[in-house]
């Protein structure tokens, strides 16, 4: 799960990310209201903890704005404030939870497990499509008596175009939803991941092929 952090206290940050990368989600971060906002409404992210004290806008704001959007994406407010009209005003904006510094890790992971478990869509165990079936517990993609273990970036990706089998995924959606904001990678390396997938389809005998949509990105499509 990828969770957006935003807190303009650069090293409280940073631990929040170390914090969530060793309890396996994937961390960004961000360190003011508008940019908070814009990585919010990408729609890349399963949650987002959000501080209310926050450079050029300010968490309250920053939530309103993104419920109006209609974004239901759950949010964990982080405040030093604890007068209870504060903590009522974050419920009101559409906050999910209320947690005042300082807290404990414990306690904040408590609180991540709760809403992610609690918004967390539905999800088969398997994803399949003309053949190919993709095993989310074990990263294993299979077709027939074949099967082959997916690289965490692999699965990423073959997930993504497999749940969207039919449809176009361009290059930008790959980088923001495997890589991330803060990544440095670029087209490249999308390239070279859709070219190890397209190995490993070949090696499963697969009839679902990745096909390049130039200047446009890659769809998962069944060969005739």
């Amino acid at each position: 799960m990828r969770i957006l952090v935003v807190e303009d206290e650069i090293r409280l940050a940073e631990t929040l990310g170390e914090l969530l990368r060793r309890e396996g989600y994937t961390a960004d971060l961000r360190h003011d209201g508008e940019s908070g906002l814009d990585c919010a409404m990408s729609g890349i992210y399963d949650m987002m903890i959000l501080d209310v004290m926050l450079p050029k806008l300010d968490g309250f704001t920053l939530l309103q704005k993104l419920r109006e959007e209609g974004s239901a994406l759950p949010v964990l407010l982080l405040t030093a404030k604890s007068d209870l009209q504060d903590k009522v005003r974050g419920l009101d904006c559409g906050a999910d939870y209320y947690l005042t510094k300082p807290f404990e890790p414990r306690e904040l992971m408590a609180c991540v497990r709760a809403l992610t478990r609690r918004h967390a869509p539905r999800t088969e165990d398997a994803l399949a499509y003309a053949g190919l079936t993709l095993d989310r517990a074990t990263f294993t993609l299979s077709c027939g008596e074949r099967s082959t273990r997916l690289s965490r970036k692999e699965f990423d990706i073959c997930e993504l175009l497999l749940s969207s089998r039919g449809q176009v995924v361009t290059k930008e959606q790959l980088l923001l939803k495997v890589w991330g904001y803060e990544s440095d990678a670029d087209a490249n390396n999308v390239e070279v991941y859709i070219s190890f997938l397209r190995r490993k389809l070949s090696f499963l005998h697969a009839a679902a092929k990745i096909r390049t949509l130039r200047m446009v990105g890659y769809v998962l499509e069944e060969e005739a």
